[in-house]
């Protein structure tokens, strides 16, 4: 047999078990999507429906239109995203890159970290005790960095568009609440573009405020 010929038969017999060993990816229309706790996948994906990460999953994209995510404990992804919908995140949870959604909240877990950006338009965001290394954005929602969360970047909240202030007969919306809480840091530039109640507590660290004065958070206030 040809030596040049010995590659190509190695190549041949190694393919087909490299290919069932790739991680498998899921892609519907309708419906959702729920995963095996401790199993590995590629996209998981869905346009009409939630999808479900359980414990210890690892997955690269997770995408859906009409429906929420959720993240349980110790999954590894690589991206949220949403339109409709909210995103849960467990405890222990790495999402490597970026978590969005339009019209819903945002909540992470103790011990999370988000690689990227935390953005919604309409909904609240959360953080427990978690780490977001780049920035958080919102347009019309409150935010709680909660204690001993760590925020690398900053905070934005970006003014409404014009048809935004029409509801009510003319009444202008309540502020969204931005929330630092014990222990927390932010140490990029908290901007804001709108009206905010910005309640800082004495122990957390910030870094400079534009559009906004800090209020003290004190042990009698909501946080």
């Amino acid at each position: 047999m040809s030596p040049m010929k010995l590659p190509l038969i190695a190549l041949l017999l190694i393919s087909p078990l490299a290919l069932a060993d790739s991680p498998k990816s899921i892609d519907k229309v309708n419906g959702a999507i729920r995963t095996e706790a401790g199993t590995e996948y590629g996209d998981l994906d869905t346009v009409n429906g939630s999808i479900s990460v359980d414990d210890g999953v690892i997955a690269r994209d997770v995408s859906t239109v009409n429906g929420g995510v959720t993240l349980d404990d110790g999954a590894v992804v690589d991206n949220v995203e949403t339109v409709n919908g909210g995103v849960g995140i467990g405890e222990k949870v790495l999402v490597k890159h970026d978590v969005e959604t339009v019209n819903g909240g945002i909540r992470l877990g103790r011990g999370s970290q988000v690689g990227g950006n935390v953005e919604t338009v309409n909904g609240g965001i959360s953080l427990k005790a978690a780490e977001v290394q780049q920035d958080i954005i919102t347009v019309n929602g409150s935010i709680n960095v909660g204690e001993d969360s760590v925020v690398h970047g900053g905070i934005t909240v970006k003014k409404p568009n014009k048809s935004g202030w029409g509801w009510g007969w003319g009444s202008k919306p309540k502020p969204p609440r931005v929330t630092i809480g014990p222990n927390a840091v932010v140490k990029g530039t908290l901007l804001f573009e709108r009206e905010v109640e910005l309640l800082v507590h004495p122990s957390a660290k910030i870094g400079p405020v534009r559009g906004e004065e800090p209020i003290r958070l004190d042990a009698n206030v909501e946080r």
